[in-house]
Formats: structure tokens, C-alpha cells, sequence
């Protein structure tokens, strides 16, 4: 018998102690908690405390939200709190957590809380590319909430001071270099004093970077079931060659590690002109860059091609039937069109269905600000994010390998290749017979 089955069933036994004290609660729900990631920059809390505040004024139920940190600080603090029989109803976790927390065996599917015709029609109406992370054994896991791609933002000024088109930005990996390239200064000493571009390696943020790249090239990382990798394909090995080029080659971006965290406050100093981040950034930097500047959806190999990303909410079993029905519908309202219009305005994330785009205050935000809108029309060429089984593990090796790449310690084959050996190992358990 397969590890995971083995681990699956004592957890399930204590899943089913954790849930009983929920069942003898009174079935009329006065309060449900939530943990909550602050993940970027920004009045989110108070944005949040103001959903949840309307949400008692309509129904009568007080939304509790914890806020826990960045994503994997709120993973942590969430499964500790359930797992001590204290744990919330609900919270915003990675969408591509998906496979590791339904091993943990702490989830409810929304087929198990029950959805009426009404519901099914709401879980219909997300962008299909939110939903990608969302299915597997043929249930529905999760659903969309602040959801994102991967962007570029450059400095239009840069971009003239180069002699390049600031409306035009490039579509293929070798306009990018070619741009980069006019884009990098360096003072008189030869030390760079602008880098033409920074992606993020770090951890937690590096398999991001390359689930866009290796869409660029056309390759799958995972399979639907969260059980394979593909690291050591040619297009995989194509891909971490193109972004250590970046480095050694043309030399637009700095060899080793850049942090998610200073991509943003170094491109507002100017010290890049470009960085690939998050749709949840724009509202800050529109608030913050005294420069002008643009938002593009990433060039590729051949045309461009992205990445979804970002939070979803999940629903605990440890939460007794009539708790799961008001977690469901707190669900409900936040994806209301209205609100998630609201939302997508405040923060920047992209909202989660066609319908908020049809909202009056969203029709009016995209018309006076179009580039609030760039990044939506890149989902049909999107994929979800990197998830299988032993989610953080398989990222942490990913990540040692590709920053051993961009610091000249590997090639991109051998980084692969090790990536591929380590991943098979961690994942053997988790195969299907």
C-alpha cells in the first residue's frame, strides 16, 4: 500500500476527533474565522474588515479574519490551529497548495458541502484559468479569490531615454534580450547602475518565475493528479537556459539570487527597468513610482505566455455542516461581481470572473485606467501554477537547483536533471498503480 494511504487514514482519524466537537455546536452559525495572507503591499486589512463587516449586516454571522503573514506563514499557522482542534472554517491559501493540503486530509470538497443549481452556476462563472489549481479526483477543492498572473511592469522613461518605444513592449525572448540590453546603464567605472531586468529566484517565489518561462516554451510541469514532474525535458531545460542567459550572456540581470521582496523598491528607484511580478502589485506602484510606467503580459519563445497565481479559498472538514453551508456563503459574497469588481480596483488583483467586468464601477476604472485591464487578457494563454503532492519540498529543491544555475555552479541540463531525480524521489510515494 502506497505511503500516502497509510498517512491519509491516521489522519483521517484524527480529522474525524478534531471535527467532533463541531458537530455539537448549535446549528445556527454566529461566527466563522478565516486566515487571511498579506502577502503584498497595501490597506488590504482594512479592506478586508470592511468586507466582513457588510457581510454581518447581511447575514448576521461575524467573519473573523486572522491575519497570518505571507502565504506560507499563513499555511503554517492555519494547520496548526486546525490540527489543535481550534482552527478556522476557511482561509486564503496558494491556489497550488491543492495537493498538499488535501494530503494533509484537512480539506472539504465543495461537491461534499453541497451546491445547488445556483451554486453550480456560480462555480461556472470563474475565468477557467482560476480554476485550474482548483480540481482533482474529480471534486472541486478551492475557489478563486485574489487571483493574479505574472506581469511585467518597465519604465516607460527608460524606455524612450533608450531609444525604445514605450507603447511597444516586446512579445518574444529575443526582443526582450535585444531591449534589455539598450536598457542596462552602467556609470563610468562600468558598474551597473540600471539592470534591464530582474525575475525573482528566491524561495517561494522562484518556481513561479519558471512556470511562466516553461509555458513560454510550451512545456507542462505536472500532471493534473499532482503526482509527476517534468524537469528534465528539453523545453524545461530550455527554459532555465533562456533565464540564465539573462545573466551570463547578454548580462541585463544579475547573476544569483534576486529576492521577490526588493524587485519593487528597485524598480521604483530606478535600478531596473523592468521586473516580473504580480497583478496584485499594480495599485502599489501606481500609488508609489514617480515615473511612468507599463504593465505587459510576458513575451515568450515564440508569443507571449504566462502564469496564473495567487490565493484561493479552501474549506476545512473539521468544521461542522452548518458551518461549511456559512463558509460557502461568505465564499459566495466576496465573489460577488460587485465586490470582486471592488477588489480588483482597491488591490490590483485581476477579478475572478467575466461577470465583475460587467459591473458599472469596473467598466469605468478599465476606461480610465487601461492598463488595470493588461494582464486579463493574458489568461487564455495561462497556466496554473506549479502544484503536486509535497508541494513546499518539491519547490525548495526546484529552487536550490535553479539558483545554482544562476550562479554559474550548474548547467541548465544538470539543474534539470537533478531537479527531475530529486522530484522523482520525493513523489514515488504518491504514484498510482
Amino acid at each position: 500500500m502506497p505511503a500516502h494511504i497509510n498517512r491519509r487514514t491516521l489522519l483521517a482519524g484524527a480529522a474525524g476527533m478534531l471535527a467532533a466537537p463541531a458537530i455539537v455546536r448549535a446549528q445556527t452559525v454566529k461566527e466563522l474565522s478565516f486566515y487571511y495572507p498579506i502577502a503584498v503591499g497595501g490597506p488590504i486589512p482594512a479592506i478586508i474588515d470592511g468586507y466582513c463587516q457588510e457581510f454581518e449586516k447581511q447575514t448576521g454571522i461575524a467573519a473573523k479574519p486572522v491575519y497570518a503573514g505571507d502565504y506560507s506563514s499563513t499555511l503554517i499557522k492555519a494547520l496548526t490551529a486546525i490540527k489543535g482542534g481550534s482552527g478556522p472554517q476557511l482561509a486564503v491559501l496558494l491556489a497550488a497548495e491543492m495537493h498538499s493540503l488535501q494530503d494533509q486530509d484537512i480539506l472539504v470538497s465543495l461537491d461534499e458541502i453541497g451546491l445547488d443549481a445556483e451554486g453550480k452556476k456560480w462555480l461556472d462563472g470563474f475565468y477557467p484559468a482560476f480554476m485550474a489549481n482548483s480540481h482533482a479526483d474529480g471534486k472541486t477543492w478551492s475557489v478563486p479569490f485574489q487571483r493574479s498572473t505574472a506581469v511585467q511592469y518597465y519604465n516607460k522613461e527608460a524606455f524612450a531615454e533608450a531609444g525604445l518605444d514605450p507603447e511597444k513592449y516586446p512579445r518574444t525572448w529575443a526582443d526582450l534580450t535585444a531591449a534589455a540590453q539598450k536598457l542596462l546603464k552602467r556609470d563610468a567605472s562600468g558598474r551597473v547602475t540600471r539592470w534591464g531586468i530582474k525575475l525573482a529566484s528566491d524561495l517561494g517565489n522562484a518556481q513561479w518565475t519558471f512556470g511562466a518561462l516553461a509555458n513560454q516554451a510550451h512545456q507542462v510541469l505536472m500532471n493534473e493528479a499532482g503526482t509527476e514532474a517534468y524537469f528534465n525535458q528539453p523545453k524545461a531545460i530550455e527554459a532555465l537556459a533562456f533565464w540564465r542567459s539573462l545573466a551570463f550572456e547578454s548580462k541585463v540581470s544579475p547573476q544569483g539570487e534576486s529576492a521577490w521582496p526588493q524587485l519593487s523598491p528597485d524598480f521604483m528607484a530606478g535600478n531596473t527597468a523592468i521586473i516580473q511580478h504580480t497583478t496584485g502589485n499594480l495599485t502599489n506602484l501606481r500609488a508609489n513610482a514617480k515615473f511612468k510606467f507599463g504593465i505587459a503580459g510576458l513575451p515568450g519563445k515564440d508569443d507571449p505566455r504566462t502564469v496564473v497565481g495567487g490565493g484561493n479559498l479552501y474549506f476545512f472538514k473539521s468544521a461542522s455542516q452548518a458551518e461549511r453551508q456559512a463558509a460557502l456563503k461568505f465564499a459566495r459574497f466576496l465573489s460577488e461581481p460587485e465586490r470582486a469588481a471592488d477588489w480588483c480596483i482597491k488591490v490590483g488583483y485581476i477579478a475572478t470572473s467575466p461577470a465583475a467586468y460587467e459591473t458599472a464601477a469596473l467598466k469605468k476604472y478599465v476606461a480610465e485606467y487601461p492598463p488595470a485591464d493588461v494582464a486579463r487578457g493574458f489568461l487564455p494563454v495561462a497556466v496554473g501554477e506549479l502544484s503536486t503532492f509535497e508541494n513546499q519540498r518539491i519547490y525548495k529543491v526546484l529552487t536550490d537547483q535553479i539558483q545554482a544555475c544562476l550562479n554559474g555552479a550548474k548547467s541548465p541540463a544538470q539543474a534539470m536533471a537533478d531537479t527531475q531525480t530529486e522530484a522523482d524521489r520525493i513523489l514515488k510515494p504518491y504514484k498510482r498503480t
